[in-house]
């Protein structure tokens, strides 16, 4: 079971032809809304790549019905989401014409969990269940000893990269899952192999998973090292969810038995097609969609 003490966002996406600079001003082409945010799109991530996935984690009671119905529908488990009376989180998402984006969070609802639903959270975890984290919400650290506690495997995509996230007890991390950037702030280093190395140095017991963008991805355990290339299956219209279908469909690789370079390429082929299409959460296949493209690979 993988347990997501996860962000759920209400996506506002502005289509530009380029994103705005300090001190610009421009019109956008399109404005649409869409169900996001890093901890709700790796549990439909997970869940559509066919993992069992429970959500723990906060909605707005007006506006975030339709972000557990989502959620339901892609068979996540929501019996530990709460509903509360203040605004749900939002992300305010700039694409321009070549797919990059540029995001922007209101924390909202995803900044009031607190000791007390850690508690309740806690309560659900079996030892070897998987409990994942991003850095959208409160509570993480209490959350994390809490699951280590219960002998729990734990999974942290370190993202959005900022202090609070470097004050973590790092320590208790079993699997790591970011890319470059986050990659440098965790050790300083540029390079990618630099980072593995020092990530292996600094957390010896953890897997390290990172992830390049356009040049594939890396995964790390002790000195082992494997490589996967990226897999472009069309045009790039929207690179907002690539990251976290990529994290959710690793882990559910892993889960169900495959081999690191089996959960990579997979996982691979899951951000090829979400690019592809606009929007989070609705961007990201299906496993018989990804299992039909690795048949042509």
């Amino acid at each position: 079971m993988l347990i997501n003490f996860g962000s759920l966002n209400i996506d506002y996406v502005y289509q530009m032809e380029k994103i705005v600079s300090p001190g610009e001003t421009l019109s956008s082409q399109k404005r649409s809304i869409f169900p996001g945010g890093k901890g709700l799109n790796q549990s439909v991530a997970a869940a559509r790549a066919g993992m069992p996935v429970r959500h723990a984690g906060f909605v707005g009671k007006d506006d975030g019905n339709f972000l557990a119905e989502l959620l339901a529908e892609a068979g996540v488990d929501t019996t530990l989401l709460q509903r509360v009376s203040e605004a749900n989180g939002h992300a305010i998402i700039q694409v321009e014409a070549s797919g990059e984006n540029c995001i922007l969070l209101y924390g909202g609802t995803n900044q009031m969990l607190d000791e007390a639903y850690v508690a309740t959270v806690a309560q659900t975890i079996v030892p070897g269940d998987v409990v994942l984290f991003q850095n959208e919400t409160s509570a993480i650290a209490e959350m994390m000893t809490a699951a280590k506690a219960k002998g729990a495997v734990i999974a942290l995509n370190p993202s959005p990269i900022d202090d609070k996230c470097l004050a973590l007890p790092l320590g208790l991390v079993d699997i790591f899952i970011l890319n470059e950037h986050e990659g440098e702030a965790l050790t300083g280093e540029k390079d990618p192999e630099a980072i593995l190395d020092k990530m292996a140095s600094v957390y010896p017991g953890a897997k390290v998973v990172l992830t390049l963008g356009g040049a594939g991805a890396l995964c790390a355990s002790g000195k082992a090292r494997i490589a996967q290339k990226a897999i472009a299956a069309g045009p790039v219209i929207d690179t907002t969810a690539a990251g976290d279908t990529f994290a959710g469909y690793y882990l559910a690789g892993i889960s169900q038995g495959l081999t690191d370079a089996e959960a990579l390429l997979q996982a691979s082929v899951a951000s090829g097609i979400c690019i592809t299409r606009e929007g989070a959460a609705p961007s990201i296949p299906t496993k018989a969609e990804v299992e039909a493209a690795l048949g042509q690979i």
